[in-house]
């Protein structure tokens, strides 16, 4: 006889690179307690006006869920993280990119090839899904805590989760990724008229055409219906009857939570997104899991030293030198990077003709370290003491590094950060106060080229032909170089030091990710601004937790006490002597005026809660 559960089951699903499951697997916590204060928390907007702000701090605890994450086999790393953290590791075997140009097609057909190949992957990969929930949520009867996470690359868990009668909530770290055609309204109105008025229609707080249209479009399409309607048994449609085909009139589910994890600081978020689209910060990977060397992860551990262990000590010392970033993370293993000679020709040339030092990741795709290789066999360069993941080039000017350390570390050492576009490595040149060089390549990287040279911490986006030219010749090599050049003295600009660094300040308080293991429990803040009051609304759930037996002494929460309002004197007060300010707003100047502009009260000893410094200034 099956034994009934006593714990509610959380399943993260999150498919593609490291940038689009990483984030999710960080910490689990703020999607299991945001999970339940969420209803809440719109519950109270409804009638107190819109949310304005909210400002978090997240543990890492989640004993009250038996936690599971689903996620392709080449991220196996991350099981030994997730195993201290008692987060079960489920693999499938789909890779996480599947490129036509890694296809072995030996008939001229390539295209064809990729496009079965593609089918039969994504075939095998909804079996697995399908097997793994199955396992998971299929041995008795649910709870209401029960849920399923999935990240935009996951879109099988939200049919899952309607087929297992399971909540399913959304998280990324990037905005949706891609759009739905121009002619996806129209076309949705004649041909499912009933249901276009079912979700226009829809009532507060319901699944609506705005979640539709937001980010739930392609489960619309052929690809996913006929997946739901002969393997699942559901309706081809979601929110249609499978027997007749109309809406579900008596039936509205709650409109999806969407959990973004970028910082409104960085990213505008539009009054037309849906209501429960929640905005969250940055999400950071706890530095322990960014170190290859297992030396150097000990001593970030247990030594508050910025040192890295002596086998990385000309490593160490290289990075005292100030130099710029160059790292592509997948782009390689994406089937971008065809040339990786070409590439490593254009960083030699810009580097004959400045005074620049590169250190380049080479994100342990292959092709790029052979080639590295072979260039230093070739080189008379004196050999340092150097590890076996750095490899010296260019009279020691260019260090190509197989292994990896914290960004969180690294960019701050670093004068500027030429990247792809990643979300990651965006929010960590972000949080750095670092100027950035972008060079995008897919989907939401072209999003963060554009975003960063409007907010003015890096110049126009790179094509990528002046990163990774396809031939070697001379021309495209010094044109590629030349352009490269222009872009780095571009962000070393004193205007681009200076936005970069003034971003930096303003996201300084939102990371939600701490590294700081110290912390245990639940440790949450959370702070609502309306037009005419600062409104709390957080004491029934302390107290809810409390008599869950969650200890008292380290879940926190807002209170008339602790966040001072302020009026101009007050303001004042906060930035002297030697304090200084980072707008939560938006907002440059000291105006107090109507509304729910706020600030963030560095100095010492004042305006404090619980480590945090909070000022709101609210009519």
């Amino acid at each position: 006889r099956k034994m009934e559960r006593r714990k509610p089951k959380a399943v993260f699903m999150a498919f593609g690179t490291k940038g689009d499951v990483y984030p999710l697997a960080v910490s689990f916590s703020p999607f299991l307690l945001l999970s339940t204060l969420f209803p809440k928390l719109i519950s109270v907007a409804q009638h107190r006006n819109r949310i304005r702000a909210i400002a978090a701090a997240f543990a890492r605890d989640q004993k009250q869920y038996d936690v599971m994450l689903i996620t392709h086999s080449a991220h196996e790393s991350l099981s030994t993280h997730l195993a201290e953290k008692h987060v079960q590791y489920c693999p499938v075997s789909s890779p996480p990119v599947l490129c036509a140009d890694q296809n072995n097609d030996t008939e001229g057909k390539a295209e064809s090839s990729f496009f079965l190949q593609k089918k039969k992957v994504t075939r095998d990969l909804r079996q697995e899904c399908y097997a793994l929930i199955e396992r998971i949520f299929g041995d008795g009867p649910g709870l209401d805590g029960d849920l399923i996470v999935i990240n935009f690359f996951a879109l099988e868990g939200w049919s899952l989760a309607e087929s297992f009668c399971v909540r399913c909530i959304v998280a990324a770290p990037y905005v949706v990724p891609y759009s739905a055609p121009a002619t996806f309204e129209s076309q949705f109105q004649i041909e499912l008229p009933l249901l276009y008025k079912y979700l226009i229609d829809a009532p507060s707080g319901k699944v609506c055409w705005k979640d539709v249209i937001h980010w739930m479009w392609p489960l619309f399409t052929e690809n996913w219906g006929s997946w739901r309607n002969d393997v699942l048994h559901l309706s081809p449609c979601p929110f249609t009857d499978p027997v007749t085909g109309i809406p579900t009139w008596h039936d509205r589910p709650q409109s999806p939570l969407v959990m973004y994890g970028f910082s409104k600081e960085v990213v505008e978020c539009p009054e037309y997104w849906p209501s429960k689209v929640l905005v969250c910060g940055f999400w950071f990977l706890p530095i322990e899991w960014q170190f290859t060397c297992k030396k150097c992860r000990k001593i970030s551990l247990h030594d508050s030293s910025d040192d890295l262990c002596p086998s990385h000590l000309e490593l160490q010392n290289f990075i005292k030198t100030t130099p710029i970033f160059i790292g592509l993370s997948s782009i390689g293993s994406m089937g971008f990077l065809k040339n990786p000679y070409a590439f490593i020709c254009v960083l030699q040339t810009v580097l004959s003709t400045t005074n620049y030092r590169f250190i380049l990741f080479t994100a342990r795709y292959e092709p790029l370290e052979s080639i590295v290789r072979t260039i230093a066999a070739e080189a008379s360069f004196e050999q340092k003491k150097w590890s076996d993941d750095c490899v010296p080039l260019c009279n020691g000017r260019l260090l190509c590094f197989s292994g990896s350390v914290p960004y969180g570390w690294l960019f701050p050492k670093c004068a500027a950060v030429i990247h792809h576009g990643g979300s990651g490595t965006t929010a960590a040149a972000l949080q750095a106060g670092t100027p950035q060089v972008v060079c995008p390549f897919i989907l939401d990287q072209f999003y963060w080229a554009e975003r960063m040279h409007w907010l003015g911490v890096s110049p126009e986006p790179l094509s990528r032909n002046h990163l990774l030219p396809d031939k070697n010749d001379n021309t495209s090599i010094h044109e590629a170089a030349r352009v490269l050049s222009l872009a780095i003295h571009d962000a070393l600009s004193s205007t681009v030091k200076a936005r970069a660094a003034e971003i930096a300040e303003r996201i300084l308080l939102e990371k939600l990710v701490k590294d700081d293991d110290k912390l245990y429990g639940v440790n949450i803040v959370i702070v609502i601004v309306f037009h005419n009051v600062v409104a709390v609304q957080w004491e029934a759930d302390y107290k809810e937790c409390n008599s869950a037996k969650r200890s008292s002494k380290v879940f926190y929460y807002i209170t008339y006490d602790n966040v001072v309002i302020v009026d101009e004197a007050g303001y004042n007060s906060c930035r002297a002597p030697k304090g200084s300010i980072t707008y939560r707003s938006g907002n440059d100047h000291i105006a107090l005026a109507r509304g729910p502009n706020y600030f963030i009260c560095t100095n010492q000893d004042h305006c404090s809660l619980n480590g945090m410094k909070i000022a709101v200034n609210a009519i």
